[in-house]
């Protein structure tokens, strides 16, 4: 690129970026973007960010199909997505600049590591020619670097093979972000000494390749237009931060939950992308009376976690898909004995094996109606990933309260997303102590709360409460096997009627922008909030009478949802699935409901839904 100039503009100040950085599964890519995140919020900015997993385990080096990426969207302003188009792309190779090039703005930067750029990798990738140099890039500004001679360079003298110099390529791009965007390199040195601390040359190789990177760019004769920038702090409400991701959230919630139930938590489960990090979130909170279980698979799992509540403890399990589907008898059982349980399904793209690492909301007609026979429970989904906090309390209080399975919708992109969260006080929460039966008198194990319908518990070992339970329908007055007719038709009522009255325990239905009524609602579930709220509140900015529903309780639905809906000219339902949830809101409020389905594995762009509104406004 011509026109090199010596000095350095002042730095462009930016309202917000989206940055992206993309290689081979084994570059770093997580890392890279976890420490850039960090980073930035230590800078005060509001963030979110979409970390994208190839969904092959060992993909062959410098193919499309094993390429990770990290992207964040940072700005002085709220933000509420992880960012539709790119303004900063680092590609480590030609494979990663080839699956991100089309996310890229017009005119927005490339950088890529010129290393990485040879005939072999080109095959490998599918380009017929070099794409830096066959004009396929000329809409963009491109920075090439020989990072990988560059990284040699630096750390030159710590000790290192070859193979090991290079695994320190990615922080030298990092340095070279850290400088472009300003951002403070100490919180990275030292997570690079605490994480290598028992092998200080690999520690100091990368601080050497961090700096190395920064150094570049303060001292490089860099191409006119490649410059710095300057994203001024957020305005956000006082109060103690912390990044966090969705796993994490639900977690700490789950936690939280229990504790103000008053009730342990068992938390059994069998490794599955994307649910298997909640586990390992789990693990590490035994000092909150968390005890977590590896079953053997998802059925031993579930069954597990029933027997768990059974003992008097909170059962909780979690999967994706496939894994709830193993998972679908054992939910029955629980049904018919009446127990609490909390079942986490991170959702993912399908069917079958389908796409493990992306995302999508492809379960609600499986939570909502999966299971044989007439077998109800309640169904919540969160919105964000400090939102599953909040949700999975939601979630214990519902299942202890009215002795029910509840299961809790999050997904692929919620569990690895992470966004700044202001740690709540745990004193404004209300307890709701879970009341077991200790009175023999009159006992029997389905004598029930009149208003609730929930049934007594009562824990094994509790004197004169001996009682047997099991999936075989039981008679409604004393508990024993039953095969009556009328009977089993006042059990099954039984059964729907207590997951219906939920919905007289559950918030009104609220418009999250917008008022009640109007020409158009866009209705949404789960991790499209973001999208979809920024989209509104441009088009609403913009002078457009559209207004924002968004639903936590999926089943039972908010008792006001279909008068409230009603009040609309138009509903839209944006989800990521086929259309399940705008079947669901036909079915139940005969409402002419138009969808929109995405099913590509990656979340709505804030422009396919102005589009989508400004189409419904008009049609």
């Amino acid at each position: 690129m011509e026109g090199s100039s010596v000095l350095t503009p002042p730095r462009q100040e930016l309202e917000s970026a989206v940055v992206r950085f993309a290689g081979d599964s084994g570059d770093g890519m997580q890392l890279t973007g976890s420490q850039f995140t960090l980073a930035t919020a230590l800078a005060g900015n509001d963030l979110a960010t979409f970390p994208d997993f190839p969904a092959e385990i060992r993909a062959p080096v410098g193919t499309t199909y094993g390429v990770s990426a990290f992207q964040i969207n940072f700005g002085a302003r709220t933000i509420r997505t992880a960012g539709d188009a790119l303004d900063v792309l680092v590609a480590m190779n030609p494979a990663a600049l080839k699956v991100n090039r089309a996310d890229v703005k017009p005119g927005a930067l490339i950088i890529v590591d010129s290393g990485a750029f040879n005939a072999k990798n080109f095959a490998k990738a599918h380009y017929e020619a070099d794409p830096l140099a066959d004009g396929s890039l000329d809409a963009y500004r491109v920075l090439k670097v020989d990072m990988s001679s560059a990284t040699e360079k630096a750390v030159e003298g710590h000790g290192l093979s070859k193979k090991e110099a290079l695994r320190c390529k990615n922080m030298w791009a990092l340095g070279l972000i850290y400088w472009m965007f300003g951002r403070d390199r100490q919180p990275t040195v030292d997570w690079l000494e605490t994480k290598f601390g028992k092998t200080p040359e690999l520690a100091n190789a990368n601080i050497a390749a961090l700096n190395a990177g920064h150094a570049y760019g303060e001292t490089a004769e860099l191409p006119t237009g490649v410059r710095t920038y300057s994203v001024p702090a957020a305005k956000l409400p006082a109060g103690l931060y912390r990044n966090v991701t969705g796993t994490e959230a639900l977690a700490w919630g789950l936690v939280a939950g229990c504790e103000l139930a008053g009730l342990p938590m068992t938390f059994c489960s069998y490794p599955i992308t994307p649910a298997s990090q909640l586990l390992h979130s789990l693990a590490a909170l035994k000092s909150y009376g968390v005890t977590t279980f590896q079953a053997e698979d998802e059925i031993a799992a579930a069954c597990a976690a029933i027997g768990a509540s059974y003992a008097g403890s909170l059962g909780v399990t979690s999967s994706s898909g496939p894994g709830i589907a193993l998972k679908t008898e054992a939910l029955g059982l629980a049904i018919s004995v009446e127990l609490p349980l909390v079942v986490v399904n991170s959702q993912r793209g399908g069917p079958s094996t389908g796409l493990p690492t992306k995302t999508e909301q492809s379960d609600l007609f499986q939570a909502v109606w999966g299971r044989n026979g007439d077998a109800p429970l309640a169904v919540l989904a969160s919105r964000s990933p400090h939102d599953c906090f909040e949700v999975a309390i939601e979630a214990v209080r519902l299942a202890t309260k009215y002795m029910t399975p509840v299961i809790l919708l999050t997904d692929g992109y919620l569990a690895n997303a992470a966004e700044p969260w202001r740690i709540p006080s745990f004193a404004d929460y209300a307890p709701f102590p879970v009341s077991f039966r200790e009175d023999p008198e009159g006992f029997q194990p389905f004598l029930r709360d009149p208003e609730t319908l929930a049934r007594v518990w009562a824990r094994p070992g509790t004197p004169g409460l001996m009682h047997r339970i099991g999936g075989i329908e039981k008679d409604y007055d004393s508990g024993n096997i039953s095969y009556d007719p009328a009977n089993h038709q006042r059990m099954t009522d039984t059964r729907a009627d207590k997951i219906a009255g939920i919905a007289r325990d559950i918030p009104a239905q609220t418009v999250e922008q917008g008022s009640e009524g109007g020409r158009l609602a866009v209705v949404g579930w789960g991790s499209t909030y973001g999208p979809i709220s920024r989209a509104v509140a441009n088009l609403r900015n913009a002078g457009q009478d559209v207004s924002h529903v968004h639903l936590r309780h999926i089943w039972p639905l908010p008792v006001n949802l279909g008068e409230l809906l009603a009040g609309y000219d138009k509903v839209l339902v944006p989800e990521m699935n086929h259309g399940q949830l705008v079947k669901l809101l036909r079915a139940e409020f005969l409402l002419p409901a138009q969808g929109l389905s995405k099913v590509s594995g990656k979340p709505f762009k804030i422009v396919e839904l102005e589009t989508a509104i400004r189409a419904a406004l008009e049609g």
